[in-house]
Protein backbone atom coordinates (compact mmCIF):
# COMPACT_ATOMS: atom_id res chain seq x y z
CA UNK A 1 0.00 0.00 0.00
CA UNK A 2 1.42 3.52 -0.88
CA UNK A 3 1.74 6.39 1.11
CA UNK A 4 -1.09 8.00 -0.68
CA UNK A 5 -3.13 5.17 0.22
CA UNK A 6 -2.26 4.99 3.69
CA UNK A 7 -3.39 8.57 3.98
CA UNK A 8 -6.73 7.83 2.62
CA UNK A 9 -7.33 5.27 5.46
CA UNK A 10 -10.53 6.71 7.57
CA UNK A 11 -9.13 5.47 10.56
CA UNK A 12 -5.25 6.24 10.50
CA UNK A 13 -5.48 9.63 12.04
CA UNK A 14 -7.48 8.32 14.69
CA UNK A 15 -5.26 5.32 15.31
CA UNK A 16 -2.44 8.14 15.11
CA UNK A 17 -3.89 10.15 18.00
CA UNK A 18 -4.87 7.31 19.94
CA UNK A 19 -1.27 6.77 20.15
CA UNK A 20 0.16 9.98 21.31
CA UNK A 21 1.21 10.02 24.80
CA UNK A 22 -0.35 13.57 25.23
CA UNK A 23 -4.18 14.24 26.33
CA UNK A 24 -6.49 15.19 22.85
CA UNK A 25 -10.17 16.24 22.89
CA UNK A 26 -11.67 18.14 20.31
CA UNK A 27 -15.05 20.06 20.51
CA UNK A 28 -17.07 21.58 17.86
CA UNK A 29 -18.11 25.20 17.44
CA UNK A 30 -21.18 25.06 20.26
CA UNK A 31 -18.60 23.10 22.55
CA UNK A 32 -20.15 19.56 21.97
CA UNK A 33 -17.54 16.88 21.92
CA UNK A 34 -16.44 15.28 18.96
CA UNK A 35 -13.60 13.48 19.53
CA UNK A 36 -11.41 12.32 22.78
CA UNK A 37 -7.94 9.98 22.46
CA UNK A 38 -7.33 7.15 24.34
CA UNK A 39 -4.78 8.41 26.13
CA UNK A 40 -7.05 11.32 27.34
CA UNK A 41 -9.57 8.73 28.58
CA UNK A 42 -7.53 6.80 30.47
CA UNK A 43 -7.02 9.67 32.34
CA UNK A 44 -10.61 10.68 32.85
CA UNK A 45 -11.21 7.55 33.69
CA UNK A 46 -14.38 7.53 30.73
CA UNK A 47 -15.25 5.62 27.88
CA UNK A 48 -14.63 7.89 25.14
CA UNK A 49 -17.26 6.96 22.54
CA UNK A 50 -20.09 6.57 25.62
CA UNK A 51 -18.87 10.82 25.98
CA UNK A 52 -18.73 11.88 22.52
CA UNK A 53 -21.40 13.91 21.36
CA UNK A 54 -21.65 15.77 25.11
CA UNK A 55 -21.27 19.25 26.09
CA UNK A 56 -17.51 19.60 27.35
CA UNK A 57 -18.83 20.69 30.60
CA UNK A 58 -20.12 17.85 31.33
CA UNK A 59 -17.17 15.56 30.63
CA UNK A 60 -14.53 17.39 31.55
CA UNK A 61 -14.47 19.82 35.35
CA UNK A 62 -13.62 23.70 34.38
CA UNK A 63 -13.37 22.91 31.02
CA UNK A 64 -12.53 26.17 28.99
CA UNK A 65 -13.37 24.37 25.22
CA UNK A 66 -16.37 25.98 24.80
CA UNK A 67 -15.33 29.48 25.79
CA UNK A 68 -12.33 29.38 23.67
CA UNK A 69 -15.25 28.27 20.63
CA UNK A 70 -17.05 31.41 21.19
CA UNK A 71 -14.35 33.89 21.71
CA UNK A 72 -11.98 32.49 19.54
CA UNK A 73 -9.00 33.36 21.60
CA UNK A 74 -6.04 30.68 21.78
CA UNK A 75 -5.21 29.58 25.30
CA UNK A 76 -1.37 28.29 25.26
CA UNK A 77 0.41 26.74 28.18
CA UNK A 78 -2.38 27.36 30.33
CA UNK A 79 -3.31 26.24 33.89
CA UNK A 80 -5.50 23.24 34.48
CA UNK A 81 -6.85 21.30 37.53
CA UNK A 82 -8.40 18.13 37.53
CA UNK A 83 -8.75 15.70 40.04
CA UNK A 84 -6.39 17.79 42.15
CA UNK A 85 -4.14 17.17 39.21
CA UNK A 86 -2.36 20.18 38.12
CA UNK A 87 -0.79 20.91 34.87
CA UNK A 88 -0.85 22.89 31.28
CA UNK A 89 -3.43 22.26 28.60
CA UNK A 90 -3.72 23.97 25.25
CA UNK A 91 -7.08 25.38 23.65
CA UNK A 92 -6.64 26.20 20.12
CA UNK A 93 -9.62 27.72 18.09
CA UNK A 94 -9.77 25.54 14.43
CA UNK A 95 -11.06 28.19 11.20
CA UNK A 96 -12.29 27.46 8.35
CA UNK A 97 -12.83 30.25 5.80
CA UNK A 98 -12.23 32.74 9.12
CA UNK A 99 -15.18 30.49 10.71
CA UNK A 100 -14.62 28.77 13.80
CA UNK A 101 -15.31 25.18 13.07
CA UNK A 102 -13.88 23.74 16.38
CA UNK A 103 -11.72 23.95 18.90
CA UNK A 104 -8.19 21.36 19.46
CA UNK A 105 -7.29 20.82 23.51
CA UNK A 106 -3.94 19.56 24.30
CA UNK A 107 -3.38 18.14 27.52
CA UNK A 108 0.69 18.35 27.90
CA UNK A 109 1.72 15.00 29.55
CA UNK A 110 3.03 11.70 28.28
CA UNK A 111 0.78 10.02 30.32
CA UNK A 112 -1.08 9.31 33.36
CA UNK A 113 1.81 8.86 34.73
CA UNK A 114 3.63 11.78 33.86
CA UNK A 115 0.82 14.30 34.89
CA UNK A 116 1.05 12.29 38.26
CA UNK A 117 5.01 13.16 38.83
CA UNK A 118 3.90 16.57 37.52
CA UNK A 119 1.53 16.81 39.95
CA UNK A 120 3.84 16.05 42.59
CA UNK A 121 6.59 19.04 41.75
CA UNK A 122 3.73 21.15 41.20
CA UNK A 123 2.84 20.17 45.12
CA UNK A 124 6.58 20.88 45.93
CA UNK A 125 6.75 24.02 44.05
CA UNK A 126 3.35 25.07 46.32
CA UNK A 127 5.10 24.47 49.58
CA UNK A 128 8.12 26.17 48.79
CA UNK A 129 6.31 28.58 47.92
CA UNK A 130 4.21 29.11 50.82
CA UNK A 131 7.49 29.03 53.04
CA UNK A 132 8.89 31.51 51.05
CA UNK A 133 5.83 33.24 51.58
CA UNK A 134 6.16 32.58 55.43
CA UNK A 135 10.01 33.62 55.23
CA UNK A 136 8.85 37.71 53.86
CA UNK A 137 6.59 37.69 56.32
CA UNK A 138 8.59 37.17 59.19
CA UNK A 139 11.85 38.93 57.75
CA UNK A 140 12.92 39.33 61.74
CA UNK A 141 13.14 35.70 62.22
CA UNK A 142 14.59 34.62 58.83
CA UNK A 143 17.50 36.93 58.49
CA UNK A 144 19.64 36.80 60.80
CA UNK A 145 23.05 37.23 60.28
CA UNK A 146 26.43 37.43 62.68
CA UNK A 147 25.60 41.08 62.75
CA UNK A 148 22.74 40.48 64.83
CA UNK A 149 24.75 38.33 67.58
CA UNK A 150 26.13 41.17 70.25
CA UNK A 151 28.93 40.06 72.24
CA UNK A 152 31.46 41.50 74.38
CA UNK A 153 32.22 38.75 76.76
CA UNK A 154 35.38 36.16 76.29
CA UNK A 155 33.20 33.01 75.81
CA UNK A 156 30.60 34.25 73.44
CA UNK A 157 33.28 35.40 71.33
CA UNK A 158 34.62 32.17 71.13
CA UNK A 159 31.40 30.31 70.39
CA UNK A 160 30.58 33.33 67.41
CA UNK A 161 34.32 32.71 65.57
CA UNK A 162 33.10 28.34 65.74
CA UNK A 163 29.82 29.34 64.21
CA UNK A 164 31.78 31.44 61.71
CA UNK A 165 33.98 28.53 60.79
CA UNK A 166 30.61 26.28 60.79
CA UNK A 167 29.56 28.52 58.26
CA UNK A 168 32.45 27.46 55.61
CA UNK A 169 31.49 24.07 55.55
CA UNK A 170 28.53 21.35 54.99
CA UNK A 171 28.58 19.21 58.51
CA UNK A 172 25.88 18.93 60.95
CA UNK A 173 26.22 21.13 63.73
CA UNK A 174 24.42 20.55 66.96
CA UNK A 175 23.61 24.09 68.92
CA UNK A 176 22.94 23.41 72.63
CA UNK A 177 22.06 25.92 75.40
CA UNK A 178 18.94 27.26 77.98
CA UNK A 179 16.14 28.62 76.01
CA UNK A 180 15.74 31.84 74.79
CA UNK A 181 19.45 31.89 74.60
CA UNK A 182 19.35 32.53 70.93
CA UNK A 183 19.64 29.20 69.46
CA UNK A 184 17.87 29.81 65.99
CA UNK A 185 19.70 33.32 65.78
CA UNK A 186 22.98 31.12 65.51
CA UNK A 187 21.59 28.40 62.90
CA UNK A 188 20.13 31.49 61.11
CA UNK A 189 23.37 33.08 60.73
CA UNK A 190 25.28 30.23 60.11
CA UNK A 191 22.98 29.60 56.95
CA UNK A 192 23.31 32.84 55.80
CA UNK A 193 26.80 33.37 55.75
CA UNK A 194 27.15 30.21 53.61
CA UNK A 195 27.01 28.74 50.22
CA UNK A 196 23.81 27.50 50.75
CA UNK A 197 22.12 31.08 51.40
CA UNK A 198 19.87 31.54 48.60
CA UNK A 199 18.24 28.57 49.13
CA UNK A 200 15.73 27.71 52.08
CA UNK A 201 16.28 27.55 55.52
CA UNK A 202 13.69 25.23 56.68
CA UNK A 203 13.14 25.13 60.18
CA UNK A 204 11.25 22.31 62.30
CA UNK A 205 9.70 22.54 65.68
CA UNK A 206 10.47 18.61 66.51
CA UNK A 207 7.79 19.15 70.32
CA UNK A 208 5.58 21.22 68.39
CA UNK A 209 4.87 17.92 65.85
CA UNK A 210 2.36 15.22 67.12
CA UNK A 211 3.95 11.88 67.66
CA UNK A 212 2.31 10.17 64.77
CA UNK A 213 3.00 12.52 62.07
CA UNK A 214 6.68 13.02 62.40
CA UNK A 215 7.18 10.88 59.39
CA UNK A 216 4.82 12.57 57.26
CA UNK A 217 6.35 15.69 57.69
CA UNK A 218 9.61 15.23 57.16
CA UNK A 219 9.73 12.73 54.75
CA UNK A 220 6.08 13.61 53.04
CA UNK A 221 3.46 11.71 51.60
CA UNK A 222 2.01 10.39 48.44
CA UNK A 223 -1.42 11.01 47.48
CA UNK A 224 -3.96 9.20 49.22
CA UNK A 225 -1.41 7.34 52.10
CA UNK A 226 -3.83 8.09 55.05
CA UNK A 227 -7.10 9.51 55.66
CA UNK A 228 -7.19 13.29 55.99
CA UNK A 229 -3.98 13.00 53.73
CA UNK A 230 -4.00 16.21 50.59
CA UNK A 231 -5.41 14.64 48.19
CA UNK A 232 -2.35 15.20 45.63
CA UNK A 233 0.25 14.70 48.42
CA UNK A 234 2.63 16.92 49.84
CA UNK A 235 6.65 17.10 50.01
CA UNK A 236 8.51 16.89 53.44
CA UNK A 237 10.66 19.30 55.52
CA UNK A 238 13.48 17.56 53.52
CA UNK A 239 12.38 17.33 50.30
CA UNK A 240 11.83 20.98 51.04
CA UNK A 241 15.07 21.82 52.15
CA UNK A 242 16.92 20.57 49.19
CA UNK A 243 20.33 22.36 48.78
CA UNK A 244 19.42 24.51 51.58
CA UNK A 245 19.32 24.23 55.48
CA UNK A 246 17.10 22.32 57.70
CA UNK A 247 16.79 23.25 60.98
CA UNK A 248 15.48 20.76 63.57
CA UNK A 249 14.78 22.97 66.92
CA UNK A 250 14.20 21.06 69.86
CA UNK A 251 16.09 17.62 68.80
CA UNK A 252 15.91 16.44 72.27
CA UNK A 253 11.73 15.87 71.80
CA UNK A 254 12.23 13.69 68.75
CA UNK A 255 10.83 10.42 69.57
CA UNK A 256 13.41 7.36 69.80
CA UNK A 257 11.35 5.70 66.64
CA UNK A 258 12.17 8.03 64.61
CA UNK A 259 16.06 8.54 65.46
CA UNK A 260 16.78 6.01 63.19
CA UNK A 261 14.83 6.83 60.31
CA UNK A 262 16.92 10.57 60.82
CA UNK A 263 20.51 8.88 61.51
CA UNK A 264 19.34 6.81 58.12
CA UNK A 265 18.57 10.19 56.03
CA UNK A 266 21.47 12.06 57.49
CA UNK A 267 23.65 9.06 56.34
CA UNK A 268 22.42 8.28 52.64
CA UNK A 269 20.50 11.63 52.02
CA UNK A 270 17.66 9.38 50.78
CA UNK A 271 14.04 8.83 51.97
CA UNK A 272 10.83 7.68 50.83
CA UNK A 273 7.89 9.57 51.04
CA UNK A 274 5.24 7.86 53.30
CA UNK A 275 2.80 5.58 51.29
CA UNK A 276 5.53 5.51 49.15
CA UNK A 277 8.12 3.65 47.01
CA UNK A 278 10.56 5.69 45.20
CA UNK A 279 13.38 6.76 46.93
CA UNK A 280 13.95 10.54 47.06
CA UNK A 281 17.18 12.20 47.38
CA UNK A 282 17.69 16.11 48.86
CA UNK A 283 20.88 17.74 49.72
CA UNK A 284 20.43 19.55 52.63
CA UNK A 285 22.56 20.87 55.49
CA UNK A 286 21.47 19.41 59.16
CA UNK A 287 21.45 22.44 61.78
CA UNK A 288 19.83 21.03 65.20
CA UNK A 289 19.38 22.47 68.23
CA UNK A 290 18.17 21.90 72.07
CA UNK A 291 17.72 23.08 75.57
CA UNK A 292 17.89 19.57 77.14
CA UNK A 293 20.67 17.43 78.40
CA UNK A 294 21.29 15.31 75.90
CA UNK A 295 24.02 13.23 78.11
CA UNK A 296 20.90 12.18 80.59
CA UNK A 297 18.73 11.69 78.00
CA UNK A 298 21.63 9.00 76.32
CA UNK A 299 21.85 7.95 79.64
CA UNK A 300 18.10 7.10 80.21
CA UNK A 301 17.69 5.52 76.74
CA UNK A 302 15.63 8.45 75.40
CA UNK A 303 18.34 9.32 72.64
CA UNK A 304 20.67 7.04 69.89
CA UNK A 305 24.11 7.42 70.46
CA UNK A 306 24.95 7.07 66.98
CA UNK A 307 22.63 9.72 66.12
CA UNK A 308 23.98 12.20 68.77
CA UNK A 309 27.99 11.56 67.07
CA UNK A 310 26.31 12.14 64.09
CA UNK A 311 24.51 15.53 64.93
CA UNK A 312 27.62 17.07 66.77
CA UNK A 313 29.94 16.84 64.14
CA UNK A 314 30.01 20.52 65.25
CA UNK A 315 29.17 21.51 68.52
CA UNK A 316 28.16 24.93 69.63
CA UNK A 317 27.02 25.60 73.42
CA UNK A 318 25.93 29.11 74.27
CA UNK A 319 25.89 29.68 77.99
CA UNK A 320 23.15 31.40 79.55
CA UNK A 321 23.11 35.65 80.42
CA UNK A 322 23.69 35.20 84.30
CA UNK A 323 26.93 33.47 82.54
CA UNK A 324 27.93 36.36 80.83
CA UNK A 325 26.72 39.22 82.42
CA UNK A 326 29.24 41.50 80.63
CA UNK A 327 26.42 40.64 77.54
CA UNK A 328 23.84 42.14 79.08
CA UNK A 329 24.40 46.03 78.87
CA UNK A 330 25.16 45.98 75.08
CA UNK A 331 22.05 43.06 74.10
CA UNK A 332 20.02 46.02 76.18
CA UNK A 333 21.32 49.00 73.90
CA UNK A 334 21.38 46.87 70.69
CA UNK A 335 17.47 46.11 71.20
CA UNK A 336 16.67 49.79 72.33
CA UNK A 337 18.27 51.38 69.29
CA UNK A 338 17.83 48.52 66.75
CA UNK A 339 14.06 47.61 67.89
CA UNK A 340 11.65 47.25 65.04
CA UNK A 341 8.77 49.46 66.31
CA UNK A 342 8.52 52.22 68.76
CA UNK A 343 12.82 52.26 69.48
CA UNK A 344 13.67 52.26 65.67
CA UNK A 345 16.68 54.46 65.25
CA UNK A 346 16.37 56.35 68.11
CA UNK A 347 19.50 56.53 70.74
CA UNK A 348 18.47 55.75 74.37
CA UNK A 349 20.82 55.95 77.36
CA UNK A 350 20.86 53.58 80.00
CA UNK A 351 20.74 54.92 83.39
CA UNK A 352 23.84 53.59 85.90
CA UNK A 353 21.48 52.54 88.07
CA UNK A 354 19.26 50.94 85.89
CA UNK A 355 22.16 49.57 84.38
CA UNK A 356 23.06 47.93 87.71
CA UNK A 357 19.79 46.98 87.98
CA UNK A 358 20.17 45.13 84.47
CA UNK A 359 23.46 43.42 84.94
CA UNK A 360 22.11 41.95 88.48
CA UNK A 361 19.18 39.98 87.08
CA UNK A 362 19.81 36.38 86.34
CA UNK A 363 17.52 36.30 82.96
CA UNK A 364 16.36 33.04 83.31
CA UNK A 365 14.32 33.35 80.04
CA UNK A 366 17.69 34.82 78.61
CA UNK A 367 18.34 36.97 75.54
CA UNK A 368 14.02 36.61 74.96
CA UNK A 369 13.34 37.86 78.21
CA UNK A 370 15.73 40.68 77.75
CA UNK A 371 13.96 41.50 74.32
CA UNK A 372 10.62 41.30 76.45
CA UNK A 373 11.21 43.94 79.00
CA UNK A 374 12.95 46.23 76.49
CA UNK A 375 9.77 46.02 74.48
CA UNK A 376 7.49 46.91 77.27
CA UNK A 377 10.15 49.93 78.33
CA UNK A 378 9.75 50.68 74.66
CA UNK A 379 5.70 51.02 74.82
CA UNK A 380 5.54 53.27 77.80
CA UNK A 381 8.67 54.81 77.71
CA UNK A 382 8.69 58.70 77.63
CA UNK A 383 11.91 60.45 76.83
CA UNK A 384 15.10 58.27 76.09
CA UNK A 385 16.97 57.82 79.62
CA UNK A 386 16.12 54.34 80.80
CA UNK A 387 16.01 54.73 84.51
CA UNK A 388 14.88 52.08 87.41
CA UNK A 389 11.43 53.00 87.38
CA UNK A 390 10.73 52.15 83.72
CA UNK A 391 12.06 48.68 84.62
CA UNK A 392 9.64 45.79 85.63
CA UNK A 393 9.04 45.98 89.30
CA UNK A 394 10.97 42.54 89.50
CA UNK A 395 13.48 43.50 88.25
CA UNK A 396 14.14 47.24 89.79
CA UNK A 397 13.80 45.97 93.21
CA UNK A 398 14.84 42.46 93.05
CA UNK A 399 11.88 40.97 95.52
CA UNK A 400 12.70 37.68 96.97
CA UNK A 401 10.06 34.65 95.90
CA UNK A 402 6.97 34.43 97.62
CA UNK A 403 7.07 32.27 100.64
CA UNK A 404 4.59 29.24 100.71
CA UNK A 405 3.71 26.97 103.31
CA UNK A 406 5.50 23.59 103.61
CA UNK A 407 2.86 21.65 101.89
CA UNK A 408 1.89 24.14 99.64
CA UNK A 409 1.31 23.05 95.47
CA UNK A 410 3.05 23.69 92.67
CA UNK A 411 -0.54 25.92 91.66
CA UNK A 412 -0.32 27.45 94.97
CA UNK A 413 3.16 28.51 94.79
CA UNK A 414 2.60 30.04 90.97
CA UNK A 415 -0.82 31.42 92.50
CA UNK A 416 1.49 33.75 94.63
CA UNK A 417 3.82 34.12 92.65
CA UNK A 418 1.38 35.74 90.14
CA UNK A 419 -0.35 37.48 92.63
CA UNK A 420 3.23 39.39 93.91
CA UNK A 421 4.06 40.12 90.76
CA UNK A 422 0.99 41.54 89.37
CA UNK A 423 0.86 43.26 92.69
CA UNK A 424 4.43 45.11 92.29
CA UNK A 425 3.97 45.78 88.95
CA UNK A 426 0.45 47.58 89.74
CA UNK A 427 2.87 49.76 92.58
CA UNK A 428 5.32 50.52 90.24
CA UNK A 429 2.84 51.67 87.25
CA UNK A 430 1.10 53.81 90.18
CA UNK A 431 -1.95 51.61 89.87
CA UNK A 432 -2.38 52.57 86.72
CA UNK A 433 -3.45 49.22 84.85
CA UNK A 434 -2.98 50.46 81.38
CA UNK A 435 0.22 50.88 81.78
CA UNK A 436 0.51 47.58 84.07
CA UNK A 437 -0.54 45.65 81.55
CA UNK A 438 1.90 46.71 78.92
CA UNK A 439 4.35 46.12 81.23
CA UNK A 440 3.34 42.56 82.08
CA UNK A 441 2.38 42.26 78.36
CA UNK A 442 -0.65 41.36 79.15
CA UNK A 443 -4.15 42.91 77.29
CA UNK A 444 -5.66 45.30 79.95
CA UNK A 445 -8.94 43.57 80.00
CA UNK A 446 -7.27 40.29 80.80
CA UNK A 447 -5.44 42.39 83.80
CA UNK A 448 -8.65 43.29 85.42
CA UNK A 449 -9.84 39.59 85.83
CA UNK A 450 -6.58 38.87 87.15
CA UNK A 451 -7.14 41.57 89.89
CA UNK A 452 -10.27 40.34 90.42
CA UNK A 453 -9.11 37.07 91.02
CA UNK A 454 -6.52 37.30 92.89
CA UNK A 455 -8.42 39.70 95.59
CA UNK A 456 -6.25 42.53 94.43
CA UNK A 457 -8.74 45.27 94.59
Amino acid sequence: MDREALLNQSDFFKNLLDHMQIGVIVADADGYIIYINETYARFLDIDAQVQTGKHATEVVANTRLHIVARTGVAEVNYPHEFKDIGFLVHRIPIRENGRIIAVLGLVLFEDARTASRLADKLSVLESKVKLYENELASLRGTRYTFDNIISVSTAMKAVKKEAVHAATNKFPVLITGESGTGKELFAQAIHHAGARKSFPFVRVNCAAIPKDLFESEFFGYEKGAFTGADPRGKPGKFELAHLGTIFLDEIGDLPLEMQPKLLNVLEEKTFERVGGNEVNHSDFRLIAATNQDIDRLMEKGLFRKDLYYRLSVIPLDILPLRKRRADILPMAEHFFSDHHGVGAGKQFRIDPEAATCLKSHDWPGNARELLNVVEQILVSLEGKTIQPVNLPFYISKQESPPVIQAHATLKDYLREAEKTFISQTLKAAGQNKSLAARRLGIHRTLLYRKVKKLNLT
